[in-house]
């Protein structure tokens, strides 16, 4: 975790619960991060623990897996050639040999990578590996198509106009990567944190706190998601990848321009209505999370 990270999307220039998508040059597809080794070492005791709940295929999509890691593997050669000779001699010495492509892959970046394919209801999620979910299933979308893997999300269910758009968006896709960022605030620095569709009704319902004591600064951490859509040039398929990045809190307090990344903060924290407020599960916490952000910015 940076002391001044690069990635602030929580600075006002990506909004929750908007689309947001911006053009992505190729050659910054993939991040390589200080804390590759670690995410790699989560991805391989989930899998070894968990494995039905971060994996999942349809049978016919293992030549779209074997594009996706071709792909991976190709620009990990020309970006960083000695991170994927020791990332493939480890592939080679464990349990990944004789994986699933799509799941050789994962182990080779700190994204997790959803494969989209399209039919008859529309783009569907056709296979995955999800080891860092924030807050939802990869089993109970497996199969699904957008409208309904999005039906939660506030603005975003079938027959919204934002529906819409991400499928005419998935349908007109070519070439040109895209890129979009995500955030949310959680207490502790998880990781893997999957939530099932009751356990996200029950929280919606009952509204617990998110954190157990006042000392909400010292626990909360801000998870953000750079999210990436490329579509792939044999199958035709389109790949969803997620990069976690998870910051303390108190990152803010040592960030060159604190003032101004808190209080964009704290404004977009108000901004969230009553809905928006139960899906990211930050209901009873925003009014505490706000003040937090304020007394940074007024440092």
């Amino acid at each position: 975790m940076s002391a001044a990270p690069r990635h602030t999307p929580y600075d006002g220039s990506s909004k929750p619960f908007s689309i947001g998508l911006k053009p992505l040059n190729l050659a910054e597809w993939i991040e390589v991060g200080d804390d590759l080794d670690m995410h790699l070492a989560e991805k391989r005791r989930l899998y070894a623990t968990v494995p039905d709940k971060v994996f999942v295929e349809e049978p016919d999509t293992r030549e779209a897996q074997r594009e996706v890691l071709d792909l991976i593997e190709a620009h990990l050669a020309r970006h960083h050639p000695e991170l994927l000779q020791r990332l493939r001699a480890d592939v080679r010495t464990g349990d990944e040999a004789d994986a699933p492509p799509l799941l050789t892959a994962s182990l080779l970046v700190q994204e997790d990578l959803i494969l989209m394919r399209r039919g008859e209801n529309g783009w569907r999620l056709a296979a995955g590996s999800l080891c860092f979910p924030s807050s939802w299933s990869l089993r109970e979308k497996f199969g699904r198509p957008l409208h309904e893997i999005h039906a939660p999300v506030p603005g975003f269910g079938g027959g919204t106009r934002n529906a819409d758009l991400i499928s005419r968006m998935f349908d007109s896709l070519q070439g040109q990567a895209v890129l979009r960022w995500n955030w949310s605030l959680q207490a502790g620095n998880d990781l893997y944190l999957p939530f099932s569709h009751q356990e996200r009704i029950d929280l919606a319902t009952n509204r617990p706190s998110r954190f157990s004591t006042d000392e909400i600064a010292a626990q909360a951490f801000i998870r953000i998601e750079r999210q990436t859509l490329r579509k792939l040039p044999v199958s035709g398929d389109i790949l969803f990848t997620i990069r976690i990045h998870l910051d303390p809190l108190s990152v803010l307090e040592r960030h060159p321009d604190r003032q101004r990344l808190a209080s964009s903060f704290a404004d977009q924290l108000a901004a969230l209505d009553e809905a928006q407020l139960d899906y990211k599960g930050l209901t009873a916490d925003r009014e505490r999370l706000v003040a937090v952000m304020l007394g940074l910015a007024q440092r």
